[in-house]
């Protein structure tokens, strides 16, 4: 007689329905940013695939609606590589604390890495147990899903509207406000969060012309040594 305890078999359609479930706040707000984003591509005079193209190779938001800018303006590959690394490289830190280890395919935790965007972190981050290989698939999946999706809505709306839409470059930055207040609701995010804002406050008295630039830096140095004081006062 084993004297191990059976795990609890997995049912799959349950889990991939929560999953999805749990993707739809963030989803809904996702969508139609995709929309914006598709939109956007549009009025740069971009070629309507590269909304999917991008949101397929990219898969970021950030860096997609940053990068139709970019390649609109010609701007040299060697600043939007740069570019991609400094914003993007807040993924780095998202790692530390992602259910990534549920995923035991190779393959499926290869899409799971790529596919590890804000929404996904957040959703984890406020939900930290529970998950297993379906859940986070699904809820990820479905967060490429809605954004590949409002991207090609974007596009046919461009085709049929008489003129540019104005203001639209605002909507990823209210998505990362309602991210940030929904993963700060306990108080241990709240350090995170002061941090954030010292780091953009001094770039901000000390180079007003590139604050978010700088900002981004000082706050990625203030999180690797606080994490290398970290795990140093663990051991």
């Amino acid at each position: 007689m084993s004297s191990g305890v059976a795990s609890r078999p997995v049912n799959r359609r349950a889990e991939i329905a929560f999953g999805i479930r749990l993707s739809l706040p963030a989803g809904l707000g996702m969508f139609p940013i995709g929309i914006a984003f598709g939109l956007l591509v549009i009025q740069y005079g971009l070629p309507w695939w590269m909304a999917p193209a991008l949101s397929i190779a990219v898969f970021a938001g950030s860096v997609e609606l940053l990068l139709i800018g970019l390649i609109a303006a010609a701007t040299p590959l060697a600043t939007i590589a740069l570019t991609t690394l400094l914003v993007n490289f807040r993924h780095v830190f998202y790692a530390f604390t992602f259910p990534l280890h549920v995923v035991k395919n190779p393959l499926a935790r290869a899409y799971s890495v790529y596919a590890l965007i804000d929404e996904a972190y957040a959703i984890t981050a406020v939900n930290p147990r529970g998950w297993n290989s379906w859940r986070l698939l699904a809820t990820q999946i479905a967060f490429q899903v809605y954004w590949v999706s409002g991207g090609l809505v974007g596009v046919l709306f461009a085709s049929v509207l008489p003129g540019p839409v104005e203001g639209l470059e605002f909507a990823l930055c209210a998505l990362f406000v309602t991210l940030t207040l929904d993963a700060c609701r306990s108080r241990k995010e709240i350090p995170s969060l002061a941090m954030a804002l010292a780091c953009f406050g001094g770039a901000l008295l000390l180079v007003p012309d590139s604050a978010l630039f700088v900002g981004m830096l000082l706050f990625v140095a203030a999180l690797t040594v606080r994490f290398l004081l970290a795990r140093k006062g663990g051991r």
